[in-house]
């Protein structure tokens, strides 16, 4: 799956991005193989801003098979506060699900973000993870006493993000609507409790370099075969050298991991950023065919694309797992493989 990041300041009072988003979205569906999820950034400064985004999609007809959207959520509260803009962090928790509730009780009341919403996967959460965190409080103050100029740590973060999304979807789903799920950036630098909080309420994560400094968490994220999409050439760029990177361990132990572009306009050299990441971590792990097929068919299961999507790509039952769930005219992936890979993950979960 490629990601590809856009940022809703460049967009909401211009055509410009939008022209460009209808050209890679012109290139991706003059090719069968090719699907994409989009970042794009609410900020939850204001209250409106799932309304102009969803507009901006809409009215500029964004819409495509080939893609889906996900959330990104910069982790800024402290550069609101300091401008003046809020005085707590309740206000930015409003700002993001206020109207996300109120278009599931009545889909007429913000009928374009209804319409935006049913290509919406899931939400991320980004900021510089290598920005210290000093603890302020021996409990944590609820939001709406948060008041501090200081950010709330990634859990804190975190926690509010997944509690109300969880009760979105509860609704959504009762209403017959699609649901989120939480796909934050983790363990790409700073603190390795960011991990731990991944653990608890997230699908899966990006990057999670700091798995190889934690065995234990490491070995919770392979228990429970957490998705981790991970970017080896984004890294070397930004933190972490290509030889160092510890994804070919990671796939080696049986993680759940899949190859994933990052700022793709920024770090690809190519028009395929997505096969600069493939090509490169075959020639420098020495990756083999059957390894480059299942690291592809992690990276549709990862995806939020719909069931039916998957069925098409992998086969009628790929949600099962082992050999049940591998079609290998599908997938190109082994029996052998896939059962050694479910017995392995059977074995420890007995022990």
């Amino acid at each position: 799956m490629r990601t590809i990041f856009l940022k809703t300041d460049n967009f909401i009072n211009g055509r410009y991005l939008a022209e460009i988003t209808k050209e890679v979205i012109s290139d991706l569906e003059s090719s069968k193989y090719q699907m994409a999820e989009w970042r794009i950034s609410i900020y939850g400064r204001t209250i409106d801003e799932w309304d102009k985004l969803a507009a901006w999609v809409i009215d500029n007809k964004l819409f495509s098979h080939n893609v889906r959207w996900l959330i990104q959520v910069p982790r800024l509260f402290d550069v609101y506060k300091s401008t003046g803009l809020m005085t707590n962090f309740e206000q930015v928790i409003v700002n993001l699900f206020q109207p996300l509730f109120e278009v599931t009780k009545d889909p007429s009341s913000h009928p374009k973000l209804h319409i935006f919403l049913q290509r919406v996967i899931g939400f991320d959460c980004v900021d510089d993870e290598s920005k210290p965190e000093r603890r302020l409080f021996k409990k944590f103050p609820v939001p709406k006493i948060w008041d501090s100029k200081q950010n709330p740590p990634y859990s804190y973060w975190i926690y509010y993000l997944f509690s109300n999304m969880a009760s979105l979807n509860v609704w959504r789903k009762q209403r017959g609507f699609n649901t989120f799920v939480l796909r934050p950036h983790a363990g790409e630098a700073g603190d390795t409790d960011h991990l731990a909080a991944a653990v608890l309420c997230c699908h899966s994560i990006s990057h999670g370099l700091l798995l190889r400094k934690v065995p234990l968490l490491q070995y919770i994220f392979y228990l429970e075969q957490i998705g981790v999409a991970m970017s080896p050439l984004s890294n070397n760029a930004l933190f972490l050298a290509y030889e160092r990177n510890p994804f070919l361990s990671y796939f080696k132990r049986g993680l759940n991991v899949s190859l994933s572009t990052d700022d793709p306009l920024q770090f690809a050299f190519t028009k395929e950023p997505l096969i600069e990441e493939y090509s490169v971590a075959a020639q420098i792990y020495k990756l083999s065919a059957v390894d480059m097929c299942e690291l592809a068919k992690n990276s549709v299961k990862q995806s939020g694309f719909e069931h039916a999507v998957k069925q098409r790509w992998l086969g009628q039952d790929f949600h099962l797992p082992g050999v049940k769930g591998n079609t290998m005219a599908k997938s190109n992936v082994p029996n052998i493989r896939e059962g050694f890979r479910h017995e392995t993950l059977q074995q420890e979960l007995a022990m």
